[in-house]
């Protein structure tokens, strides 16, 4: 009887024992658990404080003005071609001189020619355009002159505001580059110049820093206003 209660006092011991160790590994790991949340409260405490210190900055008045200063836009490049849609009158002339070219025949130019109500400035050849044209043209049929034409009008070209008339403050002058000073150039520009003019002619008119050539211009209305070489 003796050895029967010895044995059970054993095993209640050892049954204590074991429920201790369990006891004190669940409360281990309790512990490591409540650090490990008491650590993740801290940083969420301390994300929430930079974020209240951050949003107290911006609402200051320096830093307000370094922002807008930062979304001021910078003010765009001065337009050197104009690269935009025409007006429509502006491409109904310019259809109507291309249409000579197209043709070959360089005394289709007076139906352009008769659509102004005044004469465009042609310079030398005002009297009698077509007559002068085909008599200083290479070919003696002036198809030169409209070779001519047909490179300027492949060119964009500048707009410029002239006059006061709302409907017509803008003239588009063939080329651009006859508006950009001819020695600052880029080198894009470079190669128009050399698709209208051989290399020498090229490098006189940057020598004299001037546009020698012809020039084209419409009005916004739609007015030819002149077609003429500048010496």
């Amino acid at each position: 009887m003796d050895c029967a209660q010895r044995a059970h006092g054993t095993v209640a011991a050892d049954r204590k024992s074991r429920h201790g160790s369990l006891l004190a590994a669940v409360r281990k790991i309790s512990a490591r658990r409540i650090r490990s949340r008491l650590g993740s409260g801290r940083l969420c405490i301390v994300l929430l404080v930079a974020a209240a210190c951050w949003l107290v900055h911006a609402a200051s008045p320096g830093f307000q003005v370094r922002a807008d200063e930062n979304a001021v836009p910078r003010a765009a490049p001065k337009e050197r071609a104009f690269l935009g849609a025409l007006p429509q009158s502006v491409v109904d002339m310019r259809e109507q001189i291309l249409a000579a070219v197209h043709a070959g025949d360089v005394a289709e130019l007076r139906d352009a020619i008769e659509w102004n109500e005044m004469p465009p400035d042609f310079g030398a050849a005002n009297n009698d355009p077509i007559t002068y044209w085909k008599k200083t043209s290479a070919d003696g049929e002036g198809r030169e002159v409209l070779a001519v034409i047909a490179n300027l009008l492949a060119l964009p070209p500048a707009r410029l505001a002239i006059g006061k008339d709302p409907e017509n403050t803008s003239v588009y002058v063939w080329p651009y580059l006859a508006e950009l000073p001819a020695d600052r150039l880029t080198s894009a520009e470079e190669v128009d110049l050399y698709r209208l003019m051989s290399p020498a002619a090229a490098k006189a008119q940057k020598s004299a820093k001037k546009w020698s050539w012809w020039r084209l211009a419409i009005g916004a209305d739609g007015t030819w206003h002149t077609f003429r070489r500048y010496d």
